[in-house]
Order: C-alpha cells, then sequence, then structure tokens
C-alpha cells in the first residue's frame, strides 16, 4: 500500500469515528434534554460534542477527511447484527448510542496517536468525561423508572 493511500485509509476511518461520535453525543444529548429534561447533563454531553468538534477542526482538514470518505465502497455499511435494530425503549437508545460514542472516541484516540498526541491525549481526556457522563445518567435513569 502506498504511503498516500494508507494516509487516505485512516483519514477515512478518523472521518467515520468523527461523525459516529457526534452522531451518537446527539441522540444522547436529545435524551436528556427531552426525556429527562436535565439541563446539565445536556450541557455535559453537548460540550463533549464540541470538544471533539474543536480537536478535529484544529488538527485535521476537513477537506481531505471528507475526500477520503467512499460510503459506495464501504465493506461494513451493509453489516448489521440483530441487536442494533432492537430497541426497546429510550435507555436503550441513549445506552447504545453512548456505546458507540466511547468506542468511536478511542478509535480517534488510537489513530491520532500516529500523527498528534497532543490530540490523542485531548480525545482520551473526553472519553473519560462520557465515562462520567454514563455513571450520572445511569443513576438518574434508575431514580426515573417510571418512564416509558
Amino acid at each position: 500500500m502506498a504511503k498516500r493511500d494508507a494516509r487516505s485509509r485512516i483519514r477515512r476511518i478518523i472521518d467515520a469515528n468523527y461523525n459516529r461520535a457526534l452522531e451518537g453525543l446527539r441522540v444522547c444529548e436529545e435524551i436528556t434534554r427531552f426525556i429527562l429534561d436535565d439541563g446539565k447533563l445536556t450541557a455535559r454531553l453537548k460540550r463533549n460534542r464540541h470538544l471533539i468538534c474543536a480537536a478535529m477542526v484544529s488538527r485535521q482538514d476537513r477537506r481531505k477527511l471528507l475526500a477520503s470518505r467512499s460510503t459506495g465502497t464501504d465493506v461494513g455499511k451493509k453489516i448489521t447484527l440483530g441487536l442494533e435494530t432492537k430497541r426497546g425503549n429510550y435507555r436503550d437508545i441513549f445506552f447504545a448510542n453512548l456505546q458507540r460514542v466511547k468506542e468511536s472516541i478511542r478509535v480517534l484516540e488510537e489513530f491520532s496517536k500516529l500523527t498528534d498526541v497532543e490530540m490523542a491525549m485531548r480525545f482520551k481526556k473526553i472519553r473519560y468525561s462520557v465515562y462520567e457522563i454514563e455513571k450520572s445518567v445511569a443513576a438518574k435513569i434508575r431514580s426515573l423508572r417510571n418512564i416509558g
């Protein structure tokens, strides 16, 4: 694999996980905002979403990331596991999306180590923040068992 091709493939990984992290955070943010009615948790999720955006804007050329995107040839887009399509309630939606966020941030952290260790450390800090939010939301949900 040529060096340029390798960089493009890595940008593809970064682009996919950047988008996945933002999408998952937005879903979680909507649940804390409209179902849990918790402004503090909503603000923490939004802050992390914006921190990811800021990290990417400061270190990655969005044009190159977009140019590397190839959804038409993505061998993984048609792979669907049964659990991905099953959601029983907002809790299932929240925790499935938060898991996706944590995994995506970890991928961003690992691949950032190839070119920018400082950026990798920013992602690590965000990932740990998301772990704390998960703990807070789980406690909040336990206290609100009567909501659908």
